[in-house]
């Protein structure tokens, strides 16, 4: 227990928990890392009773707090649209508004027919991490799963990069963060079946590696079965994805949906990221997971805030509402906190983790 506990800390020690600046105390360099400032970044998205997402609403249509200290909007992004300034503006002057006064806008999350249309749908400027279980659990369905992630990379027109990776008992970065597709594809077809999963193990790496960039931060996991080999807890991963901004959605079929421990944890940490967790029966069910999956990361709202002096440098608890007229009958999903570590003595060198191809020991 106390290993694993240091092992986590020496992976936040590590990261740049949020967009901000660090420095090291000048008597003993390295060994102390201080947060000078932090730009809490959250992803929302609102839908209605229905499911629909709500479109075109303005800064002033979202109130949050953290720890109940009401927090300023940095900056505000709406589906995937233009980066919005809101702290640059000059004291008495309006933020300027898009549609404001306009009634939002709903966009069925699923239209007529029960099938899911992608067609026009962007993810602008996200940085997507493809997690793919090629363990013993996935031998059957190998190469279905292998056409559904390939056309799920095909259908993500704008996002910044894509990375792909593969996992059993290691984790395999097949192909690193990068704008070209074909690359991507090529890591896709390339991934062979191994043995044991280590799921936990490899989705914690792969959360460390995502955390180091700016911006939105997407993992989707597909697993076809529980995990049977990871000394890391999956209570763990989604603390740090919490701490790091980084939305996980988890794609599982139905082998492992027949186990209602992997069926709980996937679902847990789906929801304390922002994300979703889909269990897909079939390959159809695979494909569709996959469009509904886009289609959320391209109606979210990205908001961002410097959070208010606080003297909590542990778990801080973030709430976002709606205010406006008609505005509480729409639901909100993000994330609802994240641990601040202001300084850390510990030293990465004292522990040795595996190889960067492997998962942590």
């Amino acid at each position: 227990m106390v290993k694993r506990y240091f092992l986590f800390l020496w992976f936040l020690s590590g990261l740049f928990l949020l967009r901000g600046s660090w420095t090291a105390a000048q008597e003993d360099p390295g060994s102390r890392i201080f947060v000078n400032v932090v730009l809490v970044q959250l992803n929302v998205a609102v839908t209605d009773s229905k499911g629909n997402y709500i479109s075109s609403l303005d800064p002033e249509n979202f109130a949050i707090t953290e720890d109940k200290i009401p927090q300023k909007i940095a900056t505000f992004e709406a589906g995937g649209g233009p980066t919005r300034r809101l702290l640059d503006i000059p004291p008495g002057s309006k933020p300027p508004t898009q549609g404001a006064g306009k009634t939002p806008e709903t966009v069925p999350s699923e239209p007529a027919g029960n099938q899911i249309s992608t067609s026009g749908l962007r993810v602008a400027g996200a940085n997507v991490f493809i997690l793919f279980d090629t363990s013993n659990y996935m031998y059957r369905g190998f190469v279905f799963a292998q056409d559904s992630i390939a056309d799920f990379i095909r259908s993500l027109e704008g996002a910044g990069k894509i990375a792909f990776y593969s996992y059993s008992r290691d984790l395999s970065r097949a192909t690193t963060l990068t704008p070209d597709r074909a690359q991507v594809l090529r890591g896709v077809r390339s991934s062979v079946a191994g043995d044991d999963a280590a799921l936990y193990n490899c989705l914690l790496l792969t959360v460390k590696d995502a955390a180091q960039f700016e911006g939105r931060k997407v993992i989707v996991v597909f697993s076809n079965g529980p995990d049977n080999a990871s000394t890391v807890p999956p209570e763990d991963v989604a603390e740090l994805a919490q701490s790091t901004g980084t939305i996980i959605y988890m794609i599982s079929t139905q082998q492992a949906q027949q186990e209602p421990v992997s069926t709980a944890v996937f679902e847990r940490i789906s929801k304390a990221t922002g994300g979703k967790a889909y269990f897909a029966k079939n390959w159809g069910d695979e494909k569709k997971a996959f469009a509904s999956i886009r289609e959320d990361l391209a109606h979210l709202y990205a908001l961002s805030y410097y959070p208010q002096p606080n003297p909590n440098r542990g778990w801080r608890t973030i709430n976002v509402k709606l205010v406006g007229k008609g505005m509480q009958k729409y639901h909100i999903r993000t994330r609802d906190g994240y641990r601040i570590l202001q300084q850390t003595q510990v030293s990465p060198a004292s522990f040795s983790p595996s190889g960067s191809e492997s998962a942590p020991k």
